[in-house]
């Protein structure tokens, strides 16, 4: 099976097509921001706090804009992807060590999505949260085959279908909710109430700005556009990105609103709703079994799709990094293995989800630091090197998200 490299985007011609053709990376990045550890986080969320994390959301949907178009804009004008750059400029020994952390996230990514595949068939079958991770599993390799450089479109098309269905499933039901309007504005004000508050915000967060989509969205750009050095074709290009990645992550922006606002709406208040069974069950209940079974709908929609685009970034930063290249469905079968062990030993599936999401959010300065770094140089970047303007974003929202790392593990020690 073909695999994303820069060989094979050198020896392809340009895309000349009209702009609204060249729409689609966007989308397949932003699969990774309604997974469903967003949607583990986000329910959580809203059934324990209502909407005083709704503030999180807002400013994590802001600064994965400003990222994934500077992920974009990187393999664009460089023809390189974020892991090949850092590849190219790491020395053998911190060069493993940091692929070793990548890799790390890359697996606590496919045990949200597999795990919240395996619920949804459980809740729409009846099926055994095992076997169900085996069969998202199964499911996620066909899905591969069609994820190579001649038929890149025709996966793109897939997943914008697999977004509409999560668009449906998960916003479906917040039109039959009453919002709070009052409290809904109250909580677009930042604050929190305790460690657990803490903790699910740096799950939300790392739930929103995933850092295998930071490593993979500049592969994607590139394999979709291939390489050009003339100035105009950049700039048309890169225009047409920020359309993209505008209208994609609006798009997942407004269903993590709407699944923290259902929550906070419809399950506030209601026992057991702090598991996604617990939540669907409690979702059947106050707005009916139609509801209930597109929301399940949805959640499968998401598994499916998330797990095959985090396979895929998995394969881009094993091969920028350590420049080794496994075929696809043979990586899918060994990452695969660690959620089939959380499920099949027991483990409370939606606190694995929530825990996963955390260890995403650890994960995104190591792929935010050199991100900003490299889209700011002007020896790499040249003319299209990042304005002051996206730099001093750029860098105070990196500090924001290592702030609130480092303010979870104080308030966790101090037993706040």
């Amino acid at each position: 099976m073909p695999k994303p490299s820069t060989r094979a985007s050198e020896n392809r011609a340009p895309d000349k097509r009209p702009i609204l053709l060249l729409l689609g990376p966007a989308f397949v990045a932003a699969i990774a921001y309604v997974d469903p550890g967003n949607v583990a986080a986000n329910l959580t969320a809203g059934a324990r706090y209502g909407y005083l994390l709704l503030w999180v959301l807002i400013l994590a949907n802001l600064i994965a804009v400003l990222v994934q178009y500077q992920s974009a804009k990187l393999g664009i004008v460089t023809g390189r992807s974020l892991p090949e750059l850092l590849g190219e400029r790491l020395r053998t020994g911190p060069r493993r060590v940091y692929w070793l952390q990548a890799e790390l996230v890359a697996a606590a990514t496919d045990i949200a999505e597999v795990i919240g595949g395996a619920i949804a068939l459980h809740l729409l079958f009846g099926v055994p949260l095992l076997v169900g991770g085996v069969v998202v599993g199964v499911a996620s390799m066909l899905l591969l085959l069609l994820q190579s450089h001649r038929s890149q479109r025709s996966f793109e098309l897939v997943i914008v279908v697999l977004l509409g269905v999560i668009v449906v499933g998960f916003v479906s039901g917040l039109f039959v909710s009453q919002v709070d309007p009052i409290a809904l504005v109250s909580g677009i004000v930042p604050r929190f109430e305790g460690t657990d508050s803490v903790l699910l915000a740096t799950s939300m967060l790392g739930a929103t700005v995933m850092p295998h989509v930071i490593y993979l969205h500049s592969a994607l750009a590139r394999d979709r556009h291939g390489v050009t050095k003339e100035p105009g074709r950049i700039r048309e290009l890169l225009r047409a990105t920020r359309w993209d990645v505008g209208f994609a992550l609006l798009v997942a922006g407004g269903i993590n609103i709407s699944m923290l606002l259902l929550a906070a709406a419809s399950l506030q208040g209601v026992t057991d709703t702090d598991t996604i069974e617990g939540a669907h069950a409690a979702i059947v209940n106050a707005l009916g079994p139609t509801i209930g079974v597109i929301f399940a709908i949805g959640l499968l929609a998401s598994g499916l799709a998330s797990t095959s685009v985090g396979t895929y970034a998995g394969s881009a930063i094993m091969g920028g990094l350590l420049k080794v290249r496994i075929p696809l469905l043979v990586r899918r079968v060994v990452t695969l293995i660690p959620a089939l062990v959380v499920l099949g030993i027991g483990f409370d599936p939606t606190q694995a989800l929530v825990l996963s999401q955390v260890v995403l959010s650890f994960g995104i300065p190591f792929a935010l630091v050199p991100l900003v770094r490299l889209a700011s140089s002007r020896d790499l970047m040249g003319e299209f090197a990042n304005p002051a303007w996206l730099r001093i974003a750029g860098w105070t929202s990196t500090i924001a998200i290592i702030a609130i790392n480092v303010l979870l593990i104080v308030l966790v020690i101090v037993g706040v």
